[in-house]
């Protein structure tokens, strides 16, 4: 057989062996575990799908066309595992339950077809192409592909925003598990999906989509950097989060003033903004109060997310710090990772936002002033 290379051969066969090679690395992986195992089953499966597309480029499929209705095709999976991903790198103890293997039911009809004509003759294949594939279930799985992907997609990034939300009322730093990278590339996967639509209109009014492969090899790239993301992502074992939309009807009469004062004189007097890693959780230890009622009174009594309050008492540690001429014989740097930041990135983020200038302009500042 003699396979006719191109750019688009070439192009979708490094898509395929990167995304097996990723799928082989995460499916092992020791770190997020069933995340990964989400994800390694989305590039397995997407992977095999792109086979289909290098059958057409490389012209296999005329050639022989025995090739046709491989067990290659599990499409409807794209939406329900990028889906269950998200749902397990947010909360690591996540358990797939039986109910969850609803979102799974049309990807087995999917694939319970193609399995049934793997095994058929040519003259049962052929006739199922012509009669049925190519008139009704070839579009129809096609754009069911496309729906799926762009719905579930949504949810997902819906469940990333409650995610990054949630965060800043448990944990004081979470740079390492804020998951933003996520969230970019689910969103240009849902803007990939618009392309796909273009890929719709090129097949119907110019019959130019056998031709072209446009949102097989750009979904294909951006679905390899979301495996790239997925192996460089830290644990996150502490990370708990459940999907819930806890309305907090709390009014200013069930305010207990005492615990708001209580709360701030806990940070004054034992600092333990200095923990670089303080939670809600821990914090809440500390004060022998449930979480739940410390996040209120955070967020109601003062105003405030737990990480704007914590990183308020961080940033005022470093201007006492400064003030009190320790920049004479330490650094800046040094400076914030006393004061409880962990990072240089999170230091002059945090202090702009909490302040409205950067930390060497404050230094200027109050430099310039003595």
């Amino acid at each position: 057989m003699k396979i006719a290379f191109n750019i688009y051969v070439v192009l979708t066969l490094v898509v395929i062996a990167q995304g097996l090679f990723a799928a082989l690395i995460l499916g092992t992986s020791k770190v997020n575990k069933i995340a990964n195992r989400f994800l390694s089953l989305l590039l397995l499966s997407f992977s095999l799908w792109l086979i289909d597309s290098f059958y057409k480029v490389a012209e296999v499929y005329q050639q022989d066309p025995e090739f046709y209705f491989q067990p290659i095709f599990y499409s409807f999976a794209f939406g329900p595992l990028i889906f269950f991903y998200v749902k397990s790198i947010t909360n690591s103890s996540f358990q797939f339950s039986k109910k969850d293997w609803i979102h799974f039911f049309p990807v087995f009809l999917q694939a319970g077809l193609y399995w049934f004509l793997t095994f058929q003759p040519y003259s049962y294949k052929l006739w199922f192409w012509q009669t049925i594939h190519f008139p009704i279930t070839y579009d129809l799985e096609f754009n069911l592909t496309l729906i799926s992907m762009a719905i579930y997609l949504g949810f997902s990034i819906r469940l990333l925003v409650r995610y990054q939300k949630w965060l800043e009322d448990q944990f004081s730093e979470f740079s390492k598990i804020h998951l933003n990278w996520l969230k970019i590339l689910l969103t240009v996967m849902l803007v990939l999906c618009v392309f796909w639509s273009i890929d719709l209109v090129l097949r119907y009014f110019f019959d130019i989509y056998h031709e072209y492969n446009f949102s097989e090899i750009s979904l294909g790239f951006v679905v390899l950097l979301l495996a790239y993301g997925g192996i460089r992502q830290s644990n996150i074992s502490k990370v708990n989060f459940e999907n819930e939309e806890v309305k907090t009807n709390l009014v200013l009469d069930e305010i207990d003033v005492e615990l708001v004062e209580k709360i701030k004189q806990r940070m004054v007097n034992e600092k333990d903004h200095l923990n670089p890693t303080l939670s809600l959780k821990e914090f809440a230890k500390n004060l022998e109060t449930p979480p739940r009622t410390i996040s209120k009174h955070i967020n109601h009594g003062l105003g405030i997310s737990f990480v704007d309050f914590v990183n308020q008492y961080r940033v005022e540690e470093v201007k006492h710090k400064i003030a009190a001429g320790q920049l004479e014989q330490f650094t800046l740097l040094s400076v914030a990772l006393e004061s409880g930041f962990n990072s240089k990135s999170s230091f002059n983020r945090i202090f702009k936002k909490l302040t409205k200038m950067s930390p060497s302009e404050y230094v200027n500042t109050t430099q310039s002033k003595s």
